[in-house]
């Protein structure tokens, strides 16, 4: 768990409620039906028009990643590249089949199976770049969903106020109904705006990070497989390694 993406969602929902009681204002008149309705669905709307449903759906299942991002296990990776390495020396490249069946992610199960049918170092390099980049891609893509819904939010939070105050000019003669609709015209953009800047957008750049930071473990384990392939000392491919996140 990122204690600190928690911690600032929670302090900038507590700023927001604690000066307007500090204003003197009441937390229920943040409280809207409507405005919520026209803001939230009209954003989830607009955004899965622009990113099709496949994005939509993988981009909404990332969410995880700003709170619990997947470990990068560095050291652990380390390690296992180290005894690939110095297994290969000892006993030939056939000899990493071994480890194949324990491999618990795609890209280091398709690195090895390159490994073991002694595909040429260069031509090694090449296909797994291919498939650095077409996860990055697909990620990428996915992810926008959250800063297209931080641009579209504020302005359908504009929609909502034009449309509660066409319902204020609508009961002029019934003094009892202004009240709600003029309440709907400010909240939902209050709704549009709060959540595009303090949930969609910072949602956003937290999954460009996480997504940089696990495209370069995958350079790290690339680096690898190329170094076994090259026959290199098990120690240089560590401190290679290593420079990735020193």
């Amino acid at each position: 768990m990122d204690w600190g993406s928690v911690a600032g969602l929670v302090l900038a929902v507590a700023g927001i409620l604690g000066g307007q009681l500090l204003e003197g204002g009441h937390l229920a008149s943040l409280v809207q039906p409507a405005a919520f309705v026209i803001v939230v669905l009209g954003t989830l709307g607009a955004v899965l028009l622009q990113s099709g449903l496949v994005h939509f759906v993988r981009g909404s299942r990332m969410v995880v990643w700003a709170f619990m991002p997947p470990p990068l296990e560095y050291e652990v990776q380390i390690r296992q590249a180290c005894s690939w390495s110095f297994t290969a020396r000892r006993e030939g490249l056939l000899s990493l089949e071994r480890f194949l069946e324990q491999a618990d992610e795609p890209f280091v199960a398709k690195g090895l199976r390159l490994l073991i049918d002694g595909i040429d170092p260069v031509r090694l390099r090449e296909i797994l770049e291919v498939e650095i980049a077409t996860y990055e891609s697909g990620r990428r893509q996915a992810l926008k969903i959250w800063e297209a819904a931080g641009g579209y939010a504020p302005t359908i939070g504009i929609i909502g106020a034009v449309l509660g105050l066409i319902h204020v000019m609508e009961n002029l003669s019934d003094p009892s109904k202004l009240g709600s609709g003029i309440a709907v015209a400010f909240v939902a953009t209050i709704y549009g705006v709060g959540l595009a800047n303090l949930v969609f957008l910072p949602i956003a750049n937290k999954l460009k990070a996480v997504v940089a930071q696990q495209s370069q473990r995958l350079d790290m384990l690339l680096d690898a497989f190329c170094g076994i392939a090259h026959g290199d000392n098990p120690h240089v491919i560590e401190e290679r390694m290593r420079a990735y996140f020193e």
